[in-house]
C-alpha cells in the first residue's frame, strides 16, 4: 500500500505514472459509459419521439466529434499543456477565466459522481422500497459509505486505480450491447410508428430537440478524459487517438439504446419508467431476468465511471495548483503519484451535493442536468481556442473545426436554459476565494480591469439565482 507522505514541490513530485493507448482510451470510454446510458430511454421519452431523437443524436454526435477532434488537435498542436481543458481556457482567455474552466470542469464531475450512488440506490430501490428513487436519507448514507471507499481505493495509487478502471469498462460494456440485441429481436413496427412524431405531451420538433440536449451531453462527458490525463501518457500522440476511438466506439452504442425502446413501448409509457428506465424497457421485452441483467450491468458501469471521474476531477485541481491558479496545499501527492488534498476536496463536494439532492423534486434529473450545465463554459472556451490558435496559423481545417465546435457549445449554453445557468453561477461564484487565496499565496493583484468584469458578472449571476431560488421562481 502507498505511503502516505505528501510533497509540495512540482520538483519532488513522485515520476508520473505512464498510460499505454488501450489505457487512455478506457479511461475516455469508461468516463463516457457510465449513469447516463442506462437513464436514456426515459429521459429522451420525456422529451421528444423518434424523429426527434434521431435529429438530437445527429446534432449530439456531430457537435461532441468536432469536440473529439479539437482535443485531438489542441493535445498535438499544445504538448506543452496538460490537464486539457483547464490549460486550453487559461492559455486561451487568461488565468481568471482559466481557473473558473478548472473548476467548473471540476464541480462538474464531482456533481456527476452523485448521479452514479443516486442511479445505483435507485436501482437497489426496485427490491428495497426503503431507498426509494435513490432520494431517501437511508440511500444517502449508502452512498456516503461508497464516496468514502472509493476514496480510500483511489488513495492506494493512480496504475491501481487505472488497471482497475480498465477491466470494469470491458465488463460494463457487454450488458449495453446484450441490451440492444434483445430489443431489436422484440422490436415493435407498429408502437416504433406511433412514436415517430412524440406523444401529446411533446412540444414543437425544436421543443422536443432542445429539451434532449442536456442529456446527450452529460452521457457524452468524458470525451475530453485523455486530454485531462495527458501528463501520464506514454506517448503525446496517444491521446488524441485515445480520444476520437473513445468517441467512435460509444456513439453507436448511445443512439442504439434510446431508438431500439421506442419500438418497444409507447413513449408515453417509457416516460413513466423509474430509473434506470433501460431496465423497465428490457423487462417488458424479456421479463425480469432482463431488469435483473440491466441492474447488475448498471453498478458495474457506473461504479467504473465514478472511478475514472474522481480520477480525473482530482487531477484537475492538482494540475491547477502546480500553475499556481489553485491554493498551494492542492499540489501536494503522494508516494502513489495521487494528488490526495484534490482527491480529498472532490470526495466532499460529492458529499455535499450528495446532501443537496435530499432536497430535489428529482434528484436524480437534477444532478444529471447540473453536471451539464457545469461543463458547458469550460468546452466552450476550449473550442475557442482551437478556433484561436488555427486563425493566425492559417490552419483552414482546423479553424472550421474549432469555430463549429465553438457554436454547439453556445447552443447548449442556450439550451440550457436559465435555471441551469443561474444555478451554474451560485456553484461559480464562491469559488473565486480560492482564486483569491491562490494570488495572496504569490503576493500578486487579486484582479485586473478585465478579470473583475468576470468577477462582475458571476457575482451579479450568483446574486439572481438566489434571489430565484428563494423566490420560488426556479426550483431544484
Amino acid at each position: 500500500m502507498a505511503q502516505a507522505q505528501t510533497t509540495e514541490s512540482p520538483r519532488s513530485s513522485p515520476p508520473a505514472a505512464k498510460l499505454t493507448l488501450p489505457t487512455l482510451t478506457a479511461m475516455v470510454v469508461g468516463s463516457m459509459v457510465g449513469a447516463g446510458v442506462f437513464s436514456l430511454p426515459r429521459r429522451f421519452a420525456e422529451e421528444t419521439g423518434v424523429a426527434g431523437a434521431l435529429i438530437a443524436w445527429v446534432i449530439a454526435g456531430a457537435g461532441m466529434l468536432m469536440l473529439a477532434l479539437v482535443f485531438q488537435t489542441l493535445a498535438l498542436r499544445r504538448t506543452d499543456l496538460d490537464a486539457g481543458v483547464y490549460a486550453y481556457a487559461k492559455a486561451g482567455f487568461g488565468e481568471y477565466l482559466g481557473f473558473f474552466s478548472a473548476f467548473g470542469y471540476w464541480a462538474s464531475a464531482c456533481v456527476g459522481n452523485v448521479t452514479y450512488w443516486v442511479l445505483i440506490m435507485s436501482t437497489l430501490g426496485a427490491l428495497w422500497p426503503a431507498l426509494g428513487e435513490g432520494d431517501t436519507v437511508l440511500a444517502a448514507a449508502l452512498s456516503t459509505i461508497g464516496l468514502w471507499a472509493f476514496f480510500l481505493l483511489i488513495r492506494r495509487g493512480v496504475k491501481e486505480a487505472a488497471t482497475v478502471n480498465r477491466i470494469v469498462t470491458v465488463a460494463k460494456i457487454v450488458p449495453i450491447l446484450v441490451f440492444v440485441i434483445l430489443a431489436l429481436f422484440s422490436f415493435k413496427a407498429d408502437v416504433f410508428a406511433a412514436n415517430f412524431h412524440g406523444a401529446d405531451y411533446a412540444g414543437s420538433l425544436f421543443d422536443q430537440v432542445r429539451g434532449t440536449m442536456l442529456a446527450t451531453v452529460f452521457v457524452f462527458l468524458g470525451v475530453e478524459g485523455a486530454s485531462v490525463y495527458s501528463r501520464h501518457a506514454e506517448r503525446r500522440a496517444d491521446v488524441g487517438r485515445a480520444t476520437l476511438l473513445g468517441f467512435l466506439s460509444v456513439f453507436c452504442v448511445f443512439a442504439s439504446v434510446t431508438i431500439v425502446s421506442y419500438g418497444l413501448l409507447p413513449m408515453s409509457e417509457i416516460a413513466e419508467l423509474r430509473q434506470p428506465s433501460m431496465a423497465g424497457v428490457l423487462e417488458h421485452a424479456v421479463g425480469t431476468w432482463g431488469q435483473v441483467f440491466v441492474s447488475v450491468g448498471l453498478i458495474v458501469s457506473v461504479l467504473g465511471a465514478y472511478l475514472a471521474w474522481t480520477l480525473m476531477a482530482a487531477e484537475v485541481l492538482f494540475v491547477a495548483a502546480k500553475d499556481d491558479d489553485m491554493p498551494r496545499f492542492l499540489r501536494r501527492s503522494t508516494a502513489g503519484d495521487v494528488p490526495e488534498p484534490a482527491l480529498l476536496m472532490t470526495t466532499l463536494l460529492s458529499q455535499v451535493v450528495l446532501v443537496v439532492t435530499l432536497f430535489s423534486d428529482d434528484a436524480f434529473d437534477f444532478a444529471l442536468d447540473l453536471t451539464s450545465a457545469l461543463s458547458l463554459i469550460p468546452y466552450l472556451l476550449a473550442a475557442a481556442f482551437a478556433a484561436k490558435i488555427a486563425w493566425p496559423a492559417r490552419r483552414r481545417g482546423e479553424l472550421v473545426v474549432g469555430l463549429l465546435a465553438t457554436v454547439y457549445t453556445a447552443f447548449l449554453v442556450y439550451a440550457a436554459g436559465p435555471k441551469y445557468l443561474l444555478v451554474s453561477f451560485v456553484v461559480y461564484a464562491p469559488a473565486t476565494v480560492l482564486f483569491v487565496m491562490a494570488r495572496r499565496e504569490q503576493g500578486r493583484r487579486l484582479f485586473s480591469p478585465r478579470e473583475l468584469v468576470v468577477l462582475a458578472v458571476s457575482v451579479a449571476g450568483a446574486v439572481v439565482g438566489i434571489l430565484a431560488l428563494a423566490l420560488g421562481w426556479i426550483s431544484l
